[in-house]
Formats: structure tokens, C-alpha cells, sequence
């Protein structure tokens, strides 16, 4: 953060990248019809994954990124103790693997947390093209500001805020993401597990299950297994206000 979302159909596999209704987020709006056409001869479309199969591990030589065009990834590393931390929840229409633009091996693992597709970019061939395309390079740099700004965020909330507030954090960034891809920012289907949700905000499994009935009895929410209901939305974001305080 079952079937993702579920209130859309996904694009189907092999369709071409102008026709796909995720490359607004993926790929530059400023692409032009024969530039996009160059795109489609690189990417390596519809590559599908089972529940838990890995995309690429943690030391991997890193050749590609890759596009979510289906389902959902956790990405992971391991610590000093060999213990797994999850670093991050990606949905349809964004990139993992960034760091492969510049290093020579994935800092993390990616990992499905339901059937997933992605698409596949090989790096060396995206950055050829990128030096012929200012907007396609442009857009990448924002993309890696963007991971830059979501490390330093998940970082901030692990060091400095309540479980309620860290909580209230995701809910209120997955609608936005949610809603960003057309779907509704107020229901959705919760990709990962709450073990899941505990190992990314740094908090026991049981305080996820209790702030979340807590959230439910406020009237903030409705949560039956993963699926979600926000309520009460501006509630939720004063919930939140110290992080967004923190953020600016």
C-alpha cells in the first residue's frame, strides 16, 4: 500500500504506450507520436509476476527500471541484522528502480504483493534516448526527485511522529495516489497486509489494528479487512497536521 484498487480495469498487456491509460504518470505528456514510437521499440511490455515473486533483489546488478502497469510492489533492504525493512508501497503508473539510472546495483528489492505486470526499461537504452529528448530526460529528473522527497518523507514520519499521526499519513497519501490514477480517493482496497503497513511505519501490528478500530469508532474511517473508506477526510488531515507541519 486481494485485487489493487479494483474499481478500474487495468490496461491490457501489450498494448502500446500512447494507447495505455497510465502514461500520463510513467511517461512525459510532451513525448510526440514518433518519439513514442521510439519508446515502444525499448520497453519491455507486460512482464507479469505472482503474489511474492521478485522483481529484482537487493545486489542485483541493476540494468533496468521498471514501470507498475498492474497490481502493486513493496520494495525492501536489509539491515545491518539482516532483518527486512520495507522502504516503499508503488501502484500503477510509477517507477521502481530509479537508482538503477546511476549505480551499478539495486540498493533495495522489489517484490509483488499481488499479481503484478510492470514494464521493463533498460537503462542504458532510456538514457540514449533521453540526451535526444529533453522532455523525457526532465521527466526523469523529477521522477527521481520525487523518490529523493518520499525517502526523506518516510524517514521524517519514522523519526518524529505518533502511530495515529504516521497512520493517518498513508491513508491520506494513498488517496491521493488513488486518485491521481483516476480511482476514488475516498474507497479503495488496501494493497499490502497490516504486517506490511507495521514494517513501513515502524510500529507493532497491533497498534496498526488498534489505531485503525480507533479511527473506525471516531467515525474517520470504515476498514473491513483491506478495504477502506474514508469518512471524514479533513479529520484525518488535522490527524496528520504535526507531519505536514514537519514536511513544509
Amino acid at each position: 500500500m486481494g485485487q489493487l484498487i479494483g474499481k478500474t480495469e487495468s490496461p491490457a498487456l501489450g498494448a502500446s504506450c500512447h494507447r495505455c491509460s497510465l502514461s500520463n504518470l510513467c511517461l512525459p505528456l510532451a513525448v510526440n507520436a514518433e518519439d513514442m514510437k521510439r519508446l515502444e521499440n525499448i520497453i519491455q511490455q507486460g512482464r507479469s509476476f505472482n503474489r511474492g515473486e521478485n522483481i529484482f533483489k537487493q545486489s542485483d546488478p541493476a540494468q533496468s527500471c521498471f514501470a507498475v502497469r498492474s497490481g502493486a510492489v513493496k520494495t525492501t533492504m536489509l539491515n545491518s541484522s539482516g532483518e527486512e525493512q520495507i522502504t516503499g508501497f508503488f501502484l500503477p503508473g510509477e517507477i521502481i528502480g530509479l537508482e538503477s539510472i546511476s549505480c551499478a546495483r539495486h540498493a533495495c528489492s522489489a517484490s509483488a504483493l499481488e499479481r503484478t505486470s510492470v514494464c521493463e526499461l533498460p537503462t542504458n537504452h532510456m538514457e540514449e534516448l533521453a540526451s535526444t529528448l529533453p522532455s523525457l530526460q526532465h521527466h526523469f529528473f523529477g521522477l527521481l526527485g520525487a523518490e529523493i522527497q518520499n525517502s526523506q518523507q518516510h524517514a521524517m514520519l519514522l523519526s518524529k511522529n505518533t502511530a495515529e499521526e504516521r497512520i493517518a499519513s498513508l491513508l491520506l497519501s494513498l488517496s491521493s495516489r488513488f486518485e491521481r490514477r483516476r480511482l476514488s480517493s475516498r474507497e479503495f482496497t488496501l494493497p499490502m497486509t497490516r504486517s506490511d503497513i507495521s514494517n513501513f511505519l515502524g510500529l507493532a501490528v497491533e497498534t496498526v489494528s488498534r489505531v485503525m478500530a480507533r479511527f473506525q469508532t471516531q467515525g474517520l474511517i470504515q476498514a473491513k479487512g483491506r478495504e477502506v473508506t474514508l469518512l471524514e477526510v479533513e479529520s484525518l488531515r488535522e490527524v496528520a497536521l504535526s507531519f505536514g507541519r514537519a514536511r513544509s
